[in-house]
């Protein structure tokens, strides 16, 4: 079952959905006792990351998370904000985040952007890299639906597992070890995202 972490923040209805469209066992939730139970982690996100920490500060949910991730291993994925607040340090309110991968979340800059506007919103291309076991089935280059201002950047390249093009090549996606994020939303990307749910659920099955 995967537990999609309800912290205050994100469309979590809509992943649910799609959940219940691929016909896999998925609960949103907030109970401490229901994230230890289940598989899986999922944590969304939209908004602000200086308000995703201190909810998931505030709520304990940190805490929790953290013991079900980094100590006992179980898969997490996040999703937009979700992904970022696993990186270590976010410009967005100059707040660190959980620093579960080797990463920073930083502010598309504008001018190596030119006309193109903040943020970046609709469909792109992202280039997939081997070994990441949420691409399996899908083409070389899916399209995903993406809004966002900001976006990762990484100190390792082995941890990418996926890159998009907006104005110049970002890190859209990644992996380590059973921590997966992606600043797409699956949930909006119809077959392609449907596909990557799929294969997150597989994770460690």
């Amino acid at each position: 079952m995967i537990a999609i972490i309800n912290y205050g923040l994100g469309n979590l209805t809509s992943i649910k959905n799609m959940c219940k469209r691929l016909s896999i066992d998925a609960t949103i939730t907030d109970d401490v006792d229901v994230i230890k139970n289940a598989s899986h982690l999922l944590l969304p996100g939209v908004g602000h990351f200086k308000k995703g920490m201190a909810n998931l500060h505030e709520s304990g949910l940190r805490i929790t998370i953290t013991e079900e991730v980094i100590e006992r291993g179980k898969p997490i994925l996040g999703i937009c904000l979700g992904a970022q607040l696993l990186t270590k340090h976010s410009e967005e309110g100059d707040v660190d985040g959980l620093g579960w991968v080797d990463a920073n979340t930083v502010r598309f800059d504008a001018e190596r952007l030119g006309k193109l506007p903040i943020p970046h919103m609709g469909w792109s291309d992202i280039k997939v890299r081997e070994g990441c076991s949420l691409w399996e089935g899908l083409p070389e280059d899916p399209r995903f639906y993406f809004v966002h201002a900001y976006h990762f950047k990484f100190e390792k390249e082995e941890e990418i597992a996926a890159t998009s093009l907006y104005g110049y090549e970002f890190a859209c996606a990644f992996q380590k070890e059973n921590i997966f994020g992606a600043q797409f939303h699956p949930e909006k990307s119809h077959k392609f995202g449907m596909k990557v749910l799929e294969n997150f659920n597989k994770v460690g099955g």
